[in-house]
């Protein structure tokens, strides 16, 4: 679906180049996450996927056609979603919806259905001035998927949403995986990628640090431990014992045989502690 090698990028009346050298590949159907701070280069490099920034160095293809080629009918293929949505403010959620829809040659979705899906139906006849942050997040997300693309960028599709409507828009997310939309995603927000990304690209700095899935990732990087909260009369003691020769350990044995067990689980490491071990960077 997306193939890139060796790009570069830098700003008009920069020095200092934005990306440097990226080279990553992602197939159909897959949900793939740029993780990094402000400024690492993540929209960067969406805005070079979605057309927008045009004179960089390297080989950028999408849906099998070189970017520097793409014409308006790319736009009928892709989906996008910014972190910070802009609307007709006084048109209504559906009146901007059916605007937006009118802009392509395609078939659309009934727009009204997908305010239902995000918890917006109630909403359908407000004016868009009188949205909070989240809502126009929704209403956004909506636009984004309004002509059934096959490819959709989201930039920190959680941003502004409380954890009911971000767990709705979660679920939309994983449902388009299914119907074998590719998606990609960048954000700082660990706890989403972990949760939605088939892989993630560690970028700092314009770099790519590392790809890989988050669960391979916390198996390379996770203490190889599990840790034992145990009551002994009214205390809980807290064990932390090797996996290895878990099963003829003794003490372990002897704990989970005799005591009241609270809780017992194995210490994987966050995406967010494998991120600054990897880059020794923080997400702030």
């Amino acid at each position: 679906m997306i193939e890139v090698e060796n790009l570069h990028y830098t700003y008009p009346g920069k020095r200092e180049q934005t990306l440097k050298s990226l080279t990553f590949s992602i197939p159909p159907g897959e949900i793939f996450g740029f993780l990094g701070p402000s400024g690492a280069g993540k929209s960067t490099t969406q805005k070079i996927l979605i057309g927008i920034l045009k004179n960089y160095q390297g080989r950028v293809t999408v849906l099998n056609r070189e970017l520097r080629t793409i014409r308006p009918d790319y736009y009928e293929k892709i989906g996008v979603a910014f972190e910070f949505p802009n609307f007709y403010s006084r048109f209504t959620a559906l009146e901007n919806l059916r605007f937006f829809r009118s802009l392509y040659a395609g078939p659309t979705a009934d727009p009204r259905r997908l305010l239902a899906r995000v918890g917006l139906e109630q909403h359908a006849d407000t004016k868009v001035a009188s949205f909070s942050k989240g809502m126009k997040m929704r209403l956004n997300f909506c636009r984004a998927f309004l002509h059934n693309p096959e490819l959709i960028f989201l930039d920190e599709p959680t941003s502004g949403l409380d954890p009911v409507n971000a767990r709705i828009v979660k679920d939309f997310i994983l449902e388009q995986k299914a119907l074998g939309k590719t998606i990609v995603i960048t954000t700082h927000n660990m706890n989403a990628a972990d949760e939605l990304c088939d892989r993630v690209a560690f970028i700092v700095d314009g770099q790519i640090s590392l790809i890989d899935s988050p669960q391979a990732l916390k198996v390379k990087y996770g203490r190889k431990v599990v840790r034992l909260e145990h009551r002994a009369g009214a205390q809980v003691e807290v064990d932390d014992f090797p996996l290895e020769g878990l099963g003829d350990n003794p003490r372990f044995l002897r704990l989970i045989k005799e005591r009241e067990i609270v809780t017992m689980h194995t210490q994987e490491a966050t995406l967010e502690d494998i991120f600054i071990q990897v880059t020794g960077r923080r997400l702030s």
